[in-house]
């Protein structure tokens, strides 16, 4: 009863995070299983691709009724992204997975600095992004969601406002569009030799269903200004405990 409690917070709280700031489901999923529900690390990164590309599909249906949503760019910097995700899922082998999420860590910083320091107008008033912007934006995207098994939502939305010029309530809509493909492409990726618990999965995404809805309608009544420093504020206190973990871990 105590597990399956603690499934159903924990999948209504990323459910939550995905709805209201398109992102940071699965950057929390993956510890959440290994350290909570009991998982190895291999089958928490799997598990977490089919909870947040689940809980994401389900959240692009709220922002569709409310207009946050840009297809035209989700499908062309997420249909990059899902090609370089699935190629790239046997890369994190290669690679100590310590070193790995300090250099994640340290990205996000810089993220979710810029984020925090940029107005609102800046992003916006730029020119239109080209195809090939587009595109190469997706694939970095793509790459970091291989390698790592992470939805990437954190890094979309700010690449979708930074580099793309969408305001951040349609950013948040798209980047879910973009997740939900990421997810099933790094997901077929890292489904050979796996065993899922379909049981837990069933629970976190039906517990993320009311998260994912709470959220959406959250984020549509915050100021654009107030998401988008609350996001970015999101993403630093992520890195920073990133580092705090994984940082003794690679200098000893």
């Amino acid at each position: 009863m105590l597990m399956l409690v603690l499934s159903v917070g924990l999948g209504f709280g990323i459910g939550a995070l995905l709805g209201m700031l398109g992102g940071g489901g699965s950057i929390l999923t993956v510890p959440a299983l290994v350290y909570l529900i009991g998982q190895t690390p291999q089958a928490a990164v799997t598990t977490s691709l089919a909870i947040v590309g689940a809980n994401s599909a389900l959240g692009v249906l709220f922002h569709r009724t409310q207009g946050t949503l840009n297809w035209q760019v989700a499908l062309l910097f997420g249909g990059a992204g899902m090609i370089v995700s699935y190629l790239s899922a046997g890369l994190s082998k290669l690679f100590p997975p310590t070193l790995l999420l300090v250099a994640f860590a340290g990205l996000m910083l810089a993220v979710g600095a810029l984020m925090l320091i940029r107005r609102q107008a800046d992003c916006e008033d730029g020119k239109p992004v080209s195809l090939i912007r587009l595109l190469a934006s997706g694939a970095g995207v793509g790459l970091l969601t291989g390698i790592l098994g992470v939805g990437g939502g954190f890094l979309i939305v700010p690449a979708l406002v930074m580099l793309v010029g969408l305001p951040i309530q349609q950013a948040i809509g798209t980047s879910l569009v973009v997740i939900a493909m990421n997810s099933v492409a790094g997901f077929l990726g890292h489904l050979n030799g796996v065993t899922l618990d379909l049981g837990l999965i069933a629970v976190f995404v039906a517990a993320g269903v009311a998260g994912t809805f709470a959220g959406a309608r959250l984020a549509r009544q915050l100021q654009a200004d107030r998401l988008r420093r609350t996001f970015a504020v999101f993403v630093l206190v992520l890195a920073f405990f990133l580092l705090v973990d994984n940082l003794p871990k690679l200098i000893a």
